[in-house]
């Protein structure tokens, strides 16, 4: 079965998301800062961590603080662009239109 283009880039920026969040996790500083941010229990991660709307604070996250996006882009060899446009798929972050 073929996914649709849609599909595909939303499949792509859940796995970043994914990425993301265990590159949060290598660090107990970068992921209490994420969690104390969000508002969220750090016992409860493991039971939210699939869910759309935590993907989304995820990337919500890194975009906010540019130093951890460009570092996180650099630990997963990809443009900071590629996570900017993985977050807008998710729903995450400002987009451009916002302040035009």
């Amino acid at each position: 079965m073929m996914l649709r283009r849609s599909e595909q880039n939303r499949a792509g920026a859940e796995q970043m998301a994914g990425e993301a969040l265990a590159f949060l996790a290598g660090d107990d500083d970068r992921l209490q800062r994420f969690a104390a941010l969000a508002g969220i229990d750090l016992g409860h991660i493991r039971d939210i961590a699939g869910q759309p709307e935590f993907l989304t604070a995820v990337m919500d996250h890194l975009m906010g603080d540019e130093p951890l996006l460009v570092a996180f882009a650099a630990h997963a060899g990809v443009k900071p662009e590629a996570v900017v446009r993985a977050a807008h798929v998710l729903g995450a972050g400002p987009w451009e239109r916002d302040f035009a």
